[in-house]
C-alpha cells in the first residue's frame, strides 16, 4: 500500500558533517511530521547520554496516539548495546513515532560505523549531507540556495558573491536569500557589490583590487572609505597581500586551464580565472616589487610603523606603481 504524501518516513538517516545541509533535514523531518500532525512532540537527545532502555520508552508509541519525533544525535558514537536496540526497534517500528538518526558518516566504534548500512537496509531515507569543500560544490550550492529564494544569478554575480562572503554556508545563504529579496529576483555582480558595500573585509579586498589593476585615484578613494569606516590595518594589509600572492602564483602556474590548476595551486578555479585576468597587465619585475611592498606593509602594521595608516597609503601607491614597472 502506497503511503499518503503526508505521512512521514518513520526512519530517517542524516548523513554527513556539514552543519546547515543537517540542521535542515532534521528541520525537514520535523515539519514534515507536523504536516501529518501538527502537535508531533519533538526530543532531541545525544546517543551517548542514552541507555538501551531510555532509547526504547524514547520510541514507545504514545498511550494517547500522539505523534512523536525523536532526533537520536551523535549517532557515529553508538555503543553496540544501543546499535542492537535501535536496529531491534526498527525492524518492527511503532505507529506515529518518527526517527531521525544524525550521524556523520564516521565513527570511533563497530557499532557507529556499521550503522549508516544498516539503517540503509532496514529502509531509512537518507538525506546525505557531506561536507562541502570544494570551490566546484560551492558555487553549486550557492546557485540552489538563490533558486531556493526564487531568484536567478549570473556568473560575475556568483563569483562576485563568494569572493565577498567567503566559505561559511550560513553566511552565503543568508546572503543569497537577502539578495534575491533586495534585487527583485535577478542577482549580478553590482547587486553584490551594492549589498556588501559596507562589509569591512569587502572593502579589504576592493582596496587591493583597485591597487593591483593600477587605479591610482580609485586605489586610493577605496582606502580613505575603508579608514572612514573604520577597517583595521591589518585586514587591509592582508588584502593587499592575498591579491599580490594570488596574482605572483596564478601568473608562475601558466595560462592553464583554471579547474585544471585549482588543485595544484590551492585555489578555487574562480579565484584563479580572476587572476588570470589581473596579471596580464604584470610584469615579473613588477610583481617582485610588490611582493616586498606586501610584506614590508604587513610588518608596518603589526607595530613595525608609527603610523599604520600612512603605512598603508604608500604600500597602495608602491604596489600601483610596481604594476606599471616593465
Amino acid at each position: 500500500m502506497t503511503r499518503p504524501s503526508t505521512t512521514p518516513p518513520p526512519l530517517n538517516l542524516v548523513l554527513g558533517d556539514e552543519e546547515l545541509l543537517v540542521e535542515r533535514a532534521v528541520r525537514q523531518a520535523l515539519d514534515t511530521a507536523r504536516l501529518s500532525d501538527p502537535t508531533a512532540d519533538a526530543t532531541r537527545v545525544r546517543v551517548s547520554e542514552l541507555t538501551p532502555s531510555q532509547l526504547a520508552e524514547l520510541v514507545s508509541p504514545s498511550l494517547f496516539s500522539e505523534g512523536r519525533v525523536v532526533v537520536l544525535d551523535g549517532a557515529q558514537d553508538m555503543s553496540q548495546e544501543n546499535a542492537d536496540a535501535l536496529l531491534a526497534y526498527v525492524a518492527e517500528p511503532a505507529d506515529g513515532v518518527v526517527l531521525v538518526v544524525v550521524h556523520n558518516g564516521g565513527g570511533r566504534s563497530k557499532a557507529g560505523k556499521a550503522l549508516p548500512a544498516a539503517l540503509r537496509k532496514a529502509g531509512a531515507v537518507v538525506t546525505d549531507c557531506p561536507k562541502i569543500t570544494k570551490p566546484a560544490d560551492r558555487e553549486s550550492f550557492v546557485r540552489a540556495e538563490v533558486r531556493r529564494a526564487g531568484g536567478r544569478i549570473d556568473a560575475p554575480g556568483l563569483l562576485a558573491l563568494i569572493d565577498a562572503v567567503g566559505t561559511d554556508l550560513r553566511e552565503l545563504a543568508s546572503a543569497a536569500a537577502q539578495l534575491v529579496a533586495d534585487s527583485g529576483g535577478s542577482v549580478d555582480e553590482e547587486a553584490v557589490r551594492r549589498y556588501h558595500r559596507g562589509r569591512a573585509d569587502v572593502t579589504g579586498f576592493q582596496v587591493a583590487e583597485k591597487a593591483v589593476a593600477g587605479d591610482r585615484a580609485a586605489a586610493l578613494e577605496s582606502l580613505r572609505w575603508a579608514q572612514q569606516i573604520g577597517v583595521a590595518h591589518v585586514l587591509l594589509a592582508d588584502a593587499l597581500a592575498d591579491a599580490v600572492r594570488t596574482i605572483a602564483k596564478v601568473s608562475a602556474a601558466g595560462r592553464g586551464n583554471p579547474n585544471q590548476l585549482a588543485g595544484e595551486l590551492g585555489m578555487p578555479p574562480w579565484k584563479i580565472r580572476k587572476a588570470q585576468g589581473q596579471s596580464r597587465g604584470w610584469s615579473a619585475p613588477g610583481l617582485a616589487v610588490a611582493m616586498r611592498v606586501a610584506a614590508r606593509v604587513n610588518a608596518e602594521v603589526k607595530g613595525a610603523a608609527a603610523d599604520p595608516g600612512y603605512a598603508i597609503e604608500r604600500a597602495v601607491l608602491d604596489i600601483v606603481a610596481a604594476r606599471q614597472r616593465r
